[in-house]
């Protein structure tokens, strides 16, 4: 799967970029049909601990499945985002499986 990360006014870090990496291509062991995934990564200027913005958008044919997840860390924030994109992928894939 093509991985774009986006990081807004700041440098990622190669580790980060890897961990993504990793993160986006279990997701395929829940829908093979992804074509590719837009990462955006934002730090909000709060004084609140969870400043970290990851929003994450899966195009697979036919259809976009976006989510924004805000927490203390990337990390976290792309794990918990792409826990939810996994629900998001089985769920479109039952579907399909019914109509066919």
């Amino acid at each position: 799967m093509k991985v774009n990360v986006n990081a807004v006014n700041f440098t990622v870090d190669g580790k980060l970029v890897d961990f993504i990496q990793e993160r986006m291509n279990k997701l395929e062991k829940y829908y093979d049909k992804v074509v590719d995934a837009d990462i955006y990564l934002k730090v909000e200027n709060t004084s609140d601990k969870e400043n970290k913005i990851v929003e994450i958008k899966v195009n697979v044919p036919g259809d976009d499945f976006m989510v924004k997840k805000q927490c203390k860390t990337f990390e976290e924030a792309v794990e918990t985002a792409s826990e939810s994109l996994e629900r998001l992928l089985v769920k479109r894939k039952e579907k399909l499986r019914t109509h066919i």
